[in-house]
């Protein structure tokens, strides 16, 4: 019996480098969390109530998923404009630190 391959979402940045023609898609749930993100929210508590509803997760899990996605080439490539803004909301805020 051999075992399928590993889980992307379970690894984040592990995709063949840039131009190799083998990386790895975005998994649904990665994708899920890009286009999350996309969206604008009306209150504080909406976007957590979101996340627990559509994605299932807890918003802690979201946001260490959404951290490691930001550095992940793939991510970039699939939503550049919503990777981009994170990026530099999470520069502002390490910089204020």
């Amino acid at each position: 019996m051999t075992a399928g391959p590993p889980d992307p979402a379970d690894s984040p940045g592990s995709a063949a480098p840039s131009g190799s023609g083998s990386a790895v898609p975005l998994s649904d749930r990665e994708r899920a969390v890009l286009a999350l993100e996309r969206r604008s929210w009306p209150g504080p508590g909406a976007k957590e109530r979101a996340i627990r509803e559509e994605l299932g997760i807890a918003p802690v899990r979201y946001y260490q998923l959404l951290n490691a996605l930001l550095d992940d080439r793939r991510a970039l490539e699939a939503d550049p404009v919503t990777v981009n803004r994170l990026r530099r909301v999470r520069e502002a805020r390490r910089g204020r630190r």
